[in-house]
């Protein structure tokens, strides 16, 4: 008995140092801090399960469990896209979630595929569903009617408001800041032109390529306008639509189109980089939209006005997450971070334009520069001083400017001002 137990001694002693020699085998001891940090991780979780759990009590629903649904008219490779899927992608790292609770439908056409495309992301258990073109509006207003628990997000429309359905909203940003400071650089490179000699003061004419002649197109080449007029008031402007939100062919034509016709900056509101590509090879400034045209155009692209969707989907989806109601119209700007113009190229811009850029955006996000002032433009030679829109009573022009996007997210500028004409594909 003795002699077992001095062998059993021997051997958890060689234990012990054949444990001390193998350092990894050893157990490590927690140090306080480790601890701390341990029990700081295993609180945060707590209170993150609580949260959702909290959530899923008062409507919401857990984070865990949610799914978010994605229908675009486009895919990565074009501008519009591309900037509601980086949209997408900003929700996703913001809110924590997994890829496999993100479905995206690309490539989706503004006809009945939609409504399908839309059925299909609620059949999958989507609590969340956005679209992100004009055309998918009324698609996406006969699913929220079969779908009741489920929320339809659109982009750019404006039905939501009178459809009488508490899961349908629209969505849109304020643009037409973005697209105004966009004008300013425009303008400021045209002086340039200008005082090189490489343009006469009485041939100062821009040219924009236009989609489609909605609200949305016009209330975006208007304030571009204005921006240009800001600091170059002698320029005049020619439009040219192309019926397409995204052809690069149509797009890269009418560019080539303006160009001939004498336009010596080109804009657009068109979704691909076919005007870009057009301006680069003519040597024209281009000013582009949603992305930065600078490798397309790197010897004439000025600046891109572009939109931030990331702000509006992180709260829709987190509206759903809380089991809080979305907003039926929600609109935003410069002064929430839902707007800006993309980097400015120093080899292209004029001098002073990344100071001139600031003063315009504080003023923006100060709310003293109003973008559809109207002692800046007029209509038939006349400043317009009332603007109702389809026999309704709402009153547009208030204070001294045109309320662009308040009274309902989308645009509602769609008046055509002196120093713009208009051409047709």
């Amino acid at each position: 008995m003795k002699l077992r137990k001095m062998i059993g001694l021997a051997l958890v002693s060689v234990m012990a140092l054949s444990l001390s020699a193998c350092g990894s085998s050893a157990p490590k001891a927690t140090t306080a801090a480790e601890k701390t940090e341990t029990q700081a991780s295993e609180a945060a979780k707590t209170e993150s399960k609580a949260e959702t759990t909290e959530a899923a009590a008062k409507g919401g629903i857990a984070k865990e469990d949610l799914k978010v649904g994605f229908i675009y008219v486009g895919d990565e490779n074009e501008g519009y896209t591309a900037a509601h899927y980086k949209g997408a992608m900003e929700m996703k790292k913001a809110l924590g979630l997994s890829d496999d609770q993100i479905i995206i439908k690309w490539n989706v056409p503004e006809d009945e595929t939609c409504k399908d495309a839309a059925m299909d992301l609620a059949d999958q258990g989507c609590n969340i569903i956005f679209a992100n073109s004009f055309g998918h509006e009324s698609y996406m207003l006969e699913a929220a009617k079969e779908y009741p628990d489920v929320q339809f997000c659109h982009a750019t429309g404006y039905q939501a408001a009178t459809s009488g359905l508490s899961n349908m909203h629209n969505y849109f940003t304020n643009v037409y800041e973005s697209r105004y400071v966009s004008g300013v650089v425009a303008g400021l490179k045209l002086n340039k032109m200008v005082e090189d000699g490489k343009v006469n003061k009485d041939a100062v004419k821009v040219g924009y390529v236009g989609a489609y002649p909605y609200a949305e197109v016009i209330s975006g080449y208007t304030s571009f306008f204005l921006g240009v007029r800001s600091v170059c008031p002698e320029a005049t402007m020619e439009v040219k639509y192309t019926n397409s939100w995204a052809s690069f062919d149509l797009e890269k034509e009418a560019a080539d189109a303006l160009i001939s016709d004498g336009c010596v900056l080109i804009s657009q509101h068109a979704d691909t980089t076919g005007a870009p590509t057009a301006c680069e090879a003519a040597g024209v400034p281009i000013v582009g939209y949603n992305i930065s045209m600078i490798a397309t155009a790197p010897k004439t692209a000025l600046t891109s006005a572009s939109i931030d969707w990331g702000p509006y989907v992180t709260y829709a989806v987190q509206s759903v997450i809380d089991g809080k109601a979305i907003e039926t119209d929600w609109c935003q700007g410069y002064k929430e971070g839902a707007n800006s113009i993309t980097e400015l190229n120093k080899d292209a811009v004029a001098p002073g334009t990344e100071e001139k850029v600031k003063e315009v955006e504080d003023a923006i996000k100060a709310g003293t520069l109003h973008v559809f002032d109207t002692s800046t433009f007029t209509v038939g030679g006349k400043k317009l001083e009332t603007y109702k829109k389809d026999g309704s009573d709402v009153e547009y022009i208030e204070d001294g400017y045109f309320h662009e996007s308040e009274h309902g997210s989308a645009p509602a500028f769609d008046i055509l001002i002196d120093g713009i004409t208009t051409i047709d594909k």
